[in-house]
């Protein structure tokens, strides 16, 4: 099989890269692609060193599947062209996420609606994918009205210019202008542009993105986003309110029966997920797990991930391999 990394050099990218080895994914031939400026530099695999190439070097071998994480203009222009000789796209990028025509893809939520021709694939945002996971076995069970999150969300997510700014600062140096305020010491209510309804893109792809992955337009979200001087995971205080009522204990075992969900819930020991207990890890990590008593049906919980590993990497892995067992790569 071979597989095309585009972006190989980046933060997900190269997350991408260690995540194919660790599950063991069956490639034959790995093709890292990047920009023109890391043509011809080295990046390592499985103890072998492999050379960057160009698109039009990664087209001409012809891989089965491109796994994108290298921005949405790219992702516009360079997808259909993969899709044209057959090659599988998982898009990491916003590009294509809400395209009518393409599926919005959490495996352990909505793995079936992929079909055998949908070659270009987009994986959710970040803070979308790690809340539906835990969304989905309220959804199931009790059916959601409501979403309001609050997310707490690491510098990883911006990219390498922000893990090194936050480090600069840190340091008492001064950062290149990654963000518009620094970022050690403080927090930002802004992560990504302001719409002209007030919110930022960010906010506004947890409200589209959540109903298009749950497959229920009725939901109701509101979201806040904040970027904070953490480099673990992205942190989000989750409240929901739902159509039916619960029990506390009923749902703590149908989070922890959820695939990729672990239950953290033991606040007496001082035992709730935290970005740097979850750093490194796939699964998603869901606590303070209590009920909402100024409101009827209303649950609160504390949902924390590794942004560049399930909330990017490992989820765009888990597609290609959703794609393989289903014999299509």
């Amino acid at each position: 099989m071979r597989v095309a990394i585009v972006g190989a050099t980046g933060l997900v990218g190269s997350t991408m890269l260690r995540i194919l080895e660790e599950r063991n994914f069956p490639i034959t031939e790995l093709i890292p692609v990047a920009s023109e400026r890391s043509v011809g530099t080295k990046i390592n695999y499985k103890g072998k060193e492999h050379t960057v190439v160009s698109v039009d070097e990664a087209i001409s071998r012809k891989p089965q599947l491109a796994l994108f994480s290298a921005g949405g203009s790219i992702s516009l222009e360079l997808a259909p062209r993969f899709e044209a000789i057959g090659c599988y796209v998982v898009d990491n990028s916003s590009a294509w996420r809400m395209h009518p025509d393409k599926k919005l893809v959490v495996p352990e939520v909505n793995g079936h609606v992929l079909k055998q021709n949908d070659y270009i694939i987009a994986n959710p945002n970040c803070s979308t994918i790690q809340m539906v996971m835990v969304l989905q076995p309220l959804h199931k069970n009790y059916g959601i009205k409501r979403v309001v999150v609050s997310t707490y969300q690491s510098v990883t997510g911006t990219g390498q210019k922000a893990v090194k700014e936050l480090l600069d600062e840190r340091a008492g140096g001064k950062g290149d202008g990654v963000y518009p305020h620094p970022i050690d010491m403080n927090v930002l209510p802004h992560i990504d542009v302001f719409q002209d309804n007030g919110y930022t893109k960010e906010e506004m792809k947890m409200v589209l993105e959540t109903c298009k992955i749950m497959g229920d337009d009725n939901i109701k979200v509101t979201a806040t986003t904040v970027r904070v001087p953490v480099m673990g995971g992205h942190s989000e205080s989750v409240n929901v309110e739902m159509n039916k009522d619960f029990d506390e204990t009923t749902v703590k075992q149908q989070f922890s029966e959820m695939p990729g969900v672990t239950v953290i819930d033991n606040p007496s020991n001082n035992e709730y997920p935290m970005p740097l207990f979850a750093a490194g890890k796939d699964d998603v990590f869901v606590g303070r797990i209590r009920r909402d008593y100024s409101q009827p049906n209303t649950l609160n919980c504390w949902i924390v991930a590794d942004n560049l590993r399930k909330g990017a990497a490992t989820n765009a892995v888990q597609i290609a391999e959703y794609l393989h067992l289903q014999g299509w790569i």
